[in-house]
């Protein structure tokens, strides 16, 4: 990991006259209050973990996490910036009993690694202060690399589970007919490549959402948060149920759930304000792998479905800010002047 140590590296003084655009604030403060957030949840892993290649993985991806935080804060203490609280060590007990096995790890590094690498990759070409993007380049190169050592040490444990194999095309064809989009009624084609992939990744992430949800409603402190977390883990199972569904009725094989490599502690390792966040975050990044799906499946009985499971995803997260902001524990991200506020609030008649 030293030579990942100097890559992540950024240099606020070259860009003293640019000021931060909406798009480098925003993907910033998501970056720094996800990492804070995985920071907390691998410090808590790596104090119970066994397999010592396990451990390796685990500590490359705390040490990520770190130097992405730790570059954010470089560029806004130069900025004059407030640093966002995100999380610390008040959210995390590491000396709470094991929650999960070894082998889950692999799975949560693959899980967040993906949403982290979805994050950059759709800042950088968004972002034109050239020290921003710079480190949002390096943090989808890092995390690019990180996931391929994650998948490696997935294979090797015998833990990974492949895509579904399909034929090689004999020839080049060019669809003819519209009931190519069928998936209701009449002559339904079978997948295609893209949409068997788009299933998969979607019942891969339900799986290990899943996982969690049993883990937090387990340790859950107060009864919101825990309610939430079953309601949760009740749409991670139907979604998981309806996408393995789709390619079993075409005798094709999906991930399975994993459940058993949740244990039965119930005494919490994080803050609910943390494992609220998680949920929240990772459920909002669950609607654009659901468009990203959308947008390559053409069968419109699949269309239908993901556009059906989205909306649902989005209330639960609507639910869940509601509940945070009750709580007080839903920090604002950077936004827009409220110029009628300016206009009339303050204002002596």
């Amino acid at each position: 990991m030293n030579n990942l140590k100097e890559q992540i590296q950024v240099n606020p003084e070259s860009n003293a006259k640019e000021k931060l655009t909406s798009a480098e604030q925003g993907k910033l403060w998501a970056t720094y209050t996800g990492n804070t957030m995985c920071i907390c949840v691998l410090s808590y892993m790596l104090n119970h973990v066994e397999d010592l290649e396990i451990r390796e993985v685990l500590e490359k991806g705390l040490s990520l996490s770190k130097q992405f935080v730790q570059s954010i804060k470089e560029i806004l203490v130069h900025e004059d910036y407030p640093i966002p609280k995100g999380f610390s060590e008040e959210d995390v007990n590491v000396n709470a009993p094991r929650l999960f096995h070894d082998e889950f790890y692999l799975h949560y590094l693959k899980y967040v690694g993906k949403a982290g690498a979805s994050l950059y990759a759709i800042g950088v070409p968004l972002v034109t202060r050239p020290d921003v993007r710079t480190f949002l380049t390096q943090c989808l190169e890092a995390t690019t690399k990180f996931l391929n050592e994650v998948n490696k040490t997935l294979i090797s444990k015998g833990f990974m589970s492949k895509p579904t194999l399909i034929p090689y095309p004999k020839k080049v064809e060019f669809i003819k007919k519209q009931s190519y989009l069928n998936g209701f009624f009449g002559n339904i084609r079978p997948l295609q490549a893209l949409e068997i992939t788009h299933l998969f990744d979607n019942i891969e992430n339900n799986a290990t959402s899943k996982a969690v949800l049993i883990g937090f409603s387990q340790v859950a402190q107060t009864k919101e948060a825990r309610d939430y977390f079953q309601r949760g883990k009740a749409i991670a199972a139907k979604h998981y149920e309806i996408f393995s569904t789709m390619l079993q009725k075409e005798n094709l094989s999906s991930p399975p759930i994993f459940d058993p490599l949740v244990t039965t502690s119930t005494i919490a390792p994080f803050s609910d304000k943390l494992m609220m966040f998680h949920k929240l975050d990772m459920f909002a990044m669950r609607i654009r792998a659901y468009g990203n799906a959308l947008s390559m499946c053409a069968r419109h009985d699949i269309a239908e479905k993901l556009g059906r499971l989205t909306l649902e995803v989005g209330n639960f997260v609507e639910d869940g800010a509601n509940i945070m902001i009750e709580h007080g524990w839903l920090e604002q991200p950077p936004q827009a002047a409220d110029r009628d506020a300016l206009v009339y609030n303050n204002k002596t008649e």
